[in-house]
């Protein structure tokens, strides 16, 4: 996983961004707060000022001033401050800041300077406090933002881990809070996979146990019958009756390995290539009375790591829907790098099944399941187990092409089969 995609990173983050924007309101509080008070205590001052000096200086009478407050007018506005625009300023005079109210009498301009206020200063206090406010709230949002995300993270760890290395009965059981709710429900969901499994396992192993005494008494009593001159009628049926129990064998050969848990980097490589030859020539029977060619091509060496029988029941069972529901035409075998496409003439695959196909379901139905009798599903779940890919396209002049093709980790490099390829 990586840093940026951690939970308790985004807690820390959501922690800031909340101070952030709690400190930008309290911010623009405080601005407008600073503001208004600037007005009522300095603006407000000044105008005070000025409504009680003009009159008694345009009367000729004395102007007694609070300390701090001068009023010039005329040729008494000092240089600095004439020309100032009406209203209040601010004035930094030799580095004293001065708030300075302008206007225009009966007799001239005039100026109402305020020399002794300290709003100024006040201001920079503020501001500077809540800079202070702001760094250590961001500090505070972090800290609590690692607290919370540790105390939430490290738990879900835990709860991962355990469900990881399958450890029962999992961690944080125990707790009343959400994640003792989540442990427990982990906890008997896993408990019911698991018993599934089990007996998913001892059910095809038992069945598998129980299926291939018969199925081997068969076998044997339809070579007997093929070896037998004596009865040349039934021969037909008995190569008939061997080849369907010899499948069937191979049925439960592979549905027994698909129960087990997959280990396929364990496994030694088999050529895909030698497979896919054998059974084109294993299936030359059904296209032998029908305008069909069935061959393969392509001089391409194909070797992946992966049982031998997983590899010929998906072949087989592309070639042999394809022969099957091929009545003109051909149906080819091509061999690629890292891939095997079977292509036919056929009628294509009903629109249901394309559907299913299209959306990656594992229980795609099959019309043209013969044989092993799983079809599609069956290839479907063999590639899975492979950690392969089946693919299906239309051909553009009628039928079905499907490829199945095998991850680069499952290759091996046929000079060298200890070797893994580092691309297909």
């Amino acid at each position: 996983m990586r840093a940026a995609d951690s939970l308790s990173r985004r807690i820390i983050a959501v922690f800031i961004l909340f101070g952030v924007v709690l400190s930008l309101f309290f911010a623009v509080l405080a601005a407008l707060a600073v503001e208004g008070i600037e007005v009522h205590l300095v603006d407000n001052r000044l105008a005070d000022v000025e409504k009680w000096a003009l009159p008694r200086r345009a009367a000729g009478l004395g102007v007694d001033l609070p300390a701090g407050v001068r009023f010039h007018q005329g040729d008494e506005i000092p240089a600095p401050l004439r020309g100032l625009p009406a209203g209040v300023s601010e004035v930094d005079l030799d580095g004293i800041g001065l708030h300075v109210l302008s206007g225009t009498g009966a007799n001239g301009p005039y100026v109402v300077v305020d020399h002794e206020s300290d709003y100024e200063k006040i201001e920079l206090v503020v501001y500077s406090a809540f800079a202070t406010f702001f760094v250590g709230f961001m500090a505070l949002g972090a800290a609590l933002g690692g607290v919370v995300g540790r105390r939430i993270v490290i738990p879900l760890r835990e709860l991962a881990d355990a469900v990881t290395n399958d450890v029962t009965p999992l961690p944080l059981t125990e707790r009343s809070d959400e994640l003792g709710i989540l442990a427990r429900a982990l906890d008997a969901h896993t408990s019911e996979l698991r018993a599934f499994l089990d007996r998913e396992r001892f059910f095809t192993g038992d069945v598998s146990h129980e299926l291939r005494t018969p199925l081997t008494v068969i076998m044997g009593a339809a070579e007997i019958l093929l070896h037998d001159d004596t009865h040349a009628a039934v021969r037909a049926p008995a190569e008939r009756i061997y080849r369907a129990a010899r499948e069937a064998t191979e049925c439960v050969t592979v549905l027994l390995l698909l129960a087990r848990a997959p280990e396929v980097a364990r496994l030694a490589p088999v050529s895909v290539s030698e497979i896919a030859r054998r059974e084109t020539e294993r299936y030359q029977f059904m296209v032998s009375d029908k305008p069909v060619a069935l061959r393969c091509i392509g001089a391409v060496d194909i070797s992946v790591r992966a049982p031998n029988e997983l590899c010929m029941s998906a072949i087989g069972n592309l070639i042999r829907n394809a022969c099957q529901y091929t009545e003109q035409g051909s149906v080819t075998v091509e061999l690629q790098p890292g891939r095997v496409i079977v292509t036919d003439t056929g009628p294509g695959l009903p629109e249901a099944v394309r559907q299913t196909l299209g959306r990656g379901q594992r229980s795609a139905p099959s019309s043209g399941s013969a044989g092993t009798g799983l079809g599609l599903s069956l290839v479907t779940r063999i590639c899975d187990y492979l950690g392969a890919r089946l693919e299906y396209q239309d051909c553009p002049d009628g039928g079905s092409c499907f490829t199945i093709v095998f991850h680069t980790e499952s290759m091996t490099d046929s000079r060298n089969p200890n070797a893994a390829l580092t691309g297909a």
